[in-house]
């Protein structure tokens, strides 16, 4: 195998609960994560020595190539292979950065299965999932996808029923947000938690209706957010205005999803929202997908 394609896709955060700061500096969470059909397009090429990334479109700004997550993913892939594997990585960004949306997490959970696809190493989903959580927290989700309960800093996960057929608005304002301001924001403010994963989780357990899952959604983030990007809450209650069954923030921000069971009113909020980036989703099975 020469080359391999995948599609990495983003994710929303159903319910977030901060439960405290860790004596690691991390912050102990408790959360309900759901892959969405919003998705990047990772290549892997094989080349002839190091790693080599190019980005589309072009005039995106990525910062250096050894900050990126592809990197980091494939430095800690040859670590546990303990071979040189050359590639060529071309990233074709849809997932917007700063969103909450997991979108570097869902590129570097795409380099660990490609790179297991293209050098035919035979690695175990658990396995690429531990290489994932030394990148980032949502890494690992993101390696398997689908709907699961996320604890420990969010690497610990047990999957749960995929949730009742609905369509999710998710739109971001031009503003993004920084995760460590945002946390940091958090514990200055000595927010308590709204403990909104149970409910979430009940809803989804006892397969009940769009409107039971929409009803118990929530972020203890979002208010923290909200004080510093304005418009993350004028976007929550326009959906919600504009007919969502319950609307959230996802992770630290700056995207805000809105819940429908019907494709015709979430096409017309869609079309009501006043932001830079807005568009229609739906709930998927998966975090990373192989094109064959």
């Amino acid at each position: 195998m020469r080359e391999v394609r995948l599609r990495a896709f983003a994710k929303v955060n159903y319910a977030l609960d901060v439960l405290g700061l860790r004596a690691d500096g991390y912050h102990e969470v408790s959360t309900v994560m759901q892959s969405i059909s919003l998705a990047d397009e990772v290549e892997l090429r094989r080349a002839t020595g190091g790693f080599d990334l190019s980005l589309e479109p072009e005039e995106l700004r990525i910062g250096a190539q050894e900050q990126n997550t592809t990197y980091l993913a494939w430095k800690a892939f040859q670590r546990l292979a303990g071979k040189e594997l050359p590639v060529e990585v071309t990233l074709r960004k849809k997932i917007p950065a700063g969103a909450g949306l997991g979108g570097g997490s869902a590129d570097a959970a795409a380099v660990l299965v490609g790179l297991n696809e293209l050098f035919g190493l035979g690695l175990r989903v658990d396995e690429l999932r531990g290489i994932g959580a030394g990148i980032g927290a949502d890494v690992p989700f993101c390696v398997s996808g689908g709907t699961a309960l996320g604890e420990g800093i969010g690497e610990i996960l047990t999957p749960l029923p995929a949730p009742p057929a609905h369509l999710l608005v998710v739109a971001k304002p031009l503003s993004s947000a920084d995760t460590g301001k945002i946390y940091h924001a958090f514990d200055e403010a000595g927010t308590q938690s709204t403990h909104s994963v149970e409910p979430v989780v009940s809803a989804l357990r006892s397969d009940s209706l769009p409107a039971a899952l929409a009803a118990a959604v929530g972020n203890d983030l979002a208010s923290v957010t909200m004080d510093i990007v304005p418009e993350v809450a004028e976007l929550e209650q326009t959906l919600l205005a504009s007919g969502a069954l319950g609307a959230s923030m996802s992770g630290s921000g700056t995207a805000v999803f809105g819940i429908f069971d019907d494709a015709e009113a979430a096409g017309n909020a869609k079309d009501t929202v006043d932001a830079p980036f807005v568009s229609v989703y739906e709930p998927v099975s998966r975090g990373v997908e192989i094109h064959r």
